[in-house]
């Protein structure tokens, strides 16, 4: 089936890119405050690190260690709450044998919003303005967004891209903050795959019930939510323009999954359940070149 043989396909795309190297992930809109990063390095944080210092909704994203602090001749405030991250890389390690093998090292350090520091001179404050282009919607994938029936409120304007569960809402950037109106579509599918979890829609919330960012159900809720984003763009005969990109965000939440391919075949199984219901809740067919989704689906059963 036509249908299937595109999930089987992105499938393969991304476990090919893992399997290759993945380039980093990189944040596909800019808006004022979005990014997390590093105020003198100036490097954005990424993976894991990324998610969590996003998390917060900084307004300002800018972060410093507390040498980097004192280096700039700033002052932390009383009683300021710091943000714990990770660094990580593989070491060469030589065996008594002479072989050598990568042993992963592993760092905590703590660092500081800027807003809890005094004293940082204006000049080394970077700039915060909008990205801005013209944004030209693509027809197959505002289709399939508009006919989505039963699909929860988006509010667009936004400083993050995020769906709230309690409201049954999506939160979006502008879509002129993006580099590319495919990456617009792409996190907005991430989103849309997430909203399918809600009570009234699949339920699937209730099996990945622990909430708390990093937990294996939180990690695995956002590989179905990227594989579902992928599949999509897919059926949008767009992924040549999101696929490296979702392989390095998969990658990022593979890590707290200790890198476990096994985890996008699970991940995968609940996207298509996820994929086909935005499918079969359209007013009009969906012109995305597919077959109409059958009633019964194969998938693999899991218990968390």
């Amino acid at each position: 089936m036509k249908r299937f043989d595109i999930y089987e396909m992105v499938t393969n795309l991304i476990i090919d890119r893992l399997e290759k190297g993945v380039v980093p992930w990189q944040m596909p809109w800019k808006s004022g405050g979005a990014i997390p990063s590093n105020l003198v390095s100036k490097k954005v944080y990424r993976g894991f690190n990324f998610w969590y210092l996003l998390s917060f909704g900084f307004e300002r994203p800018f972060l410093l260690t507390f040498n980097q602090v004192k280096t700039l001749g700033g002052s932390i405030r009383k009683g300021s709450n710091s943000y714990q991250v990770i660094f990580w890389k593989l070491l060469d390690m030589k065996n008594k044998d002479g072989s050598t093998e990568e042993i992963p090292m592993l760092r905590y350090y703590r660092v500081f919003h800027i807003d809890d520091v005094d004293g940082i001179p204006e000049d080394k404050k970077p700039k915060t303005d909008s990205h801005d282009h013209d944004f030209n919607p693509i027809a197959v994938c505002e289709k399939l967004v508009t006919n989505w029936t039963d699909a929860p409120t988006v509010r667009y304007g936004q400083t993050r891209a995020a769906y709230a569960p309690l409201r049954d809402e999506i939160l979006m950037p502008d879509p002129k903050t993006f580099f590319e109106d495919e990456k617009f579509y792409s996190i907005l599918f991430h989103e849309m795959t997430h909203s399918t979890g809600h009570r009234k829609r699949l339920n699937r919330h209730e099996k990945f019930n622990d909430h708390r960012f990093g937990s294996k159900d939180y990690s695995l809720e956002e590989l179905v939510a990227e594989m579902g984003a992928a599949y999509l763009c897919g059926l949008c005969e767009i992924e040549n323009k999101t696929i490296d990109n979702s392989a390095a965000y998969i990658q990022s939440w593979l890590s707290k999954l200790k890198s476990d391919n096994k985890f996008i075949i699970q991940a995968s199984s609940y996207a298509q359940k996820a994929v086909d219901y935005i499918l079969e809740n359209q007013s009009s067919p969906a012109s995305v070149g597919v077959v109409e989704p059958e009633k019964e689906t194969e998938v693999v059963s899991f218990s968390f």
